[in-house]
């Protein structure tokens, strides 16, 4: 068989074609690729799973009261009274802010305006009588009718403790209203992210109106379920279905809000505020007075702090409703809103404007 000449033997590839990729080059066509989102996406989910865990174990696995509001009539300057107070104190290991009343009923007004989380009526020398409010958290209330109990014991003085606002029979633990509160936040910006992914074409004005749609049936829908079909808590439903729709509609802007600054990272500061640090300082799982003091704080002046107080306030507190829970969610609205307004060409998605000769 001949052998090939030099013209047919193949030559290896000369220029920018023949040699390797440089690093740079690779690099460059790795930002391209799909690949590197990909990868960023593996970190931040890994540290998102550890983060997750531990804003929940931090807040929530073991609730330690720091201080807790109460109210006191009586004898509490007496001997016994300040001995009680002082053990009571030991026990919890936690300061009671103690505030004075001339009478039970008004009291018992500072426990329904949610001042007090329990009443401390002290009988002279003889006995105690401590007044707990379940529904003002269950966990403080169980706490401190332990700690009244062990105390009275201890200094061999009767204590009668009394739950004077149980919570609701199918809600023993008070757990009801964070969990449909937690429904209206993670449905909120899941909505929104699906309009952004199924409904890219939406232009701002119909996107707010489409995030109003499902915030009101959706607050519906979790009412209705909670209360009419499973009977778990009596709601005052037309207030109750406007606190979740509310916080629904909050929810779903602050992501569109954060689409519109961050991009396709939108789901980071998001989850961030609503669930790391929303979620486990809203004082629905644990009461706030048994929450790291700082997160107590924070928690009432976010989405889910604002909409647990809302509507923990309307299911056992009626009549003694207050306007900050809503301010905080309204202003959160708001905020997201105009933010999403005035950047709105920044945006993802929307549909160009048609020629003028189109509509003529």
């Amino acid at each position: 068989m001949d052998e090939p000449s030099d013209a047919q033997r193949p030559h290896p590839p000369h220029g920018a074609h023949g040699r390797p990729p440089s690093r740079r080059e690779r690099w460059e066509a790795f930002k391209e690729s799909p690949f590197l989102p990909a990868t960023v996406l593996v970190f931040i989910l890994a540290a998102a799973a550890g983060l997750f865990a531990g804003s929940y174990t931090y807040s929530m696995a073991d609730p330690t009261p720091r201080h807790v509001p109460a109210a006191v009539v009586g004898a509490h300057d007496s001997e016994r009274g300040r001995a009680f107070v002082d053990g009571m104190e030991k026990a919890l290991d936690a300061t009671l802010a103690l505030k004075p009343y001339d009478t039970y009923a008004e009291a018992k007004e500072s426990v329904d305006e949610q001042r007090a989380f329990a009443i401390l009526d002290v009988h002279g020398q003889d006995r105690v009588t401590l007044s707990v409010s379940g529904a003002s958290g269950a966990s403080v209330a169980q706490l401190l009718a332990e700690a009244g109990e062990s105390v009275g014991e201890k200094l061999r003085i009767p204590v009668t403790v009394r739950d004077v606002k149980p919570m609701q029979p199918g809600d023993p633990r008070g757990l009801a209203i964070f969990y449909i509160s937690l429904a209206a936040v993670i449905i909120g910006f899941v909505g929104a992210i699906q309009l952004s992914v199924h409904a890219r074409s939406l232009n701002p004005l119909e996107r707010i109106a489409y995030t109003v749609a499902y915030a009101l049936l959706g607050g519906f829908s979790i009412a209705a379920v909670v209360d009419w079909w499973l009977g778990a808590v009596d709601l005052p439903f037309v207030e109750s279905w406007l606190i979740l729709a509310l916080t629904l509609f909050a929810s779903g802007m602050v992501f569109t809000m954060f689409n519109t600054l961050f991009g396709r990272w939108a789901m980071l500061p998001t989850w961030g505020l609503m669930v790391l640090l929303g979620n486990p300082s809203s004082g629905g799982a644990v009461s706030w007075p048994l929450l790291p003091s700082l997160l107590g704080h924070i928690g009432q002046w976010l989405p889910p702090g604002a909409s647990v107080n809302a509507q923990h306030t309307a299911v056992y507190f009626g009549g003694h409703q207050h306007a900050f829970p809503f301010l905080v969610l309204a202003g959160w609205a708001l905020l997201s809103s105009g933010v999403f307004w005035f950047w709105r060409h920044r945006h993802p998605g929307g549909r160009p404007a048609a020629p003028a000769h189109a509509a003529e």
